[in-house]
């Protein structure tokens, strides 16, 4: 398993800081957007995405490009909605800390 220095694996457990910030962030997320008042067409694949990146995290070793092809899904259904940049900023900043997906 190729890992960027400093960080450790994934163990899906509460004690790895980087599924703590992603889960964070993701929950944030997802409650700004059910607050949000406006519907947009894509709102159910934002959500729906959102859940599939609370559940990797929760479910132990996320596997980056799925992270990184979620967050992709994410920021092109909520990425034109302003009141959420900031929440979409955050999630992708966790996704960050998983570092490159492999090959890269």
């Amino acid at each position: 398993m190729l890992r960027s220095v400093g960080q450790r694996p994934v163990t899906g457990s509460d004690k790895d800081s980087r599924v703590l910030e992603l889960r964070s962030a993701v929950s944030r997320l997802r409650r700004e957007l059910a607050a949000h008042p406006a519907e947009f067409p894509d709102r159910d694949i934002a959500e729906e995405e959102l859940a599939a990146l609370d559940a990797m995290a929760a479910g132990g070793a996320p596997e980056t490009a799925r992270l990184r092809r979620s967050l992709l899904l994410i920021a092109g259904a909520i990425g034109s909605v302003s009141a959420l940049a900031r929440g979409l900023s955050q999630v992708r900043e966790a996704v960050d800390l998983f570092g490159e997906p492999p090959g890269r």
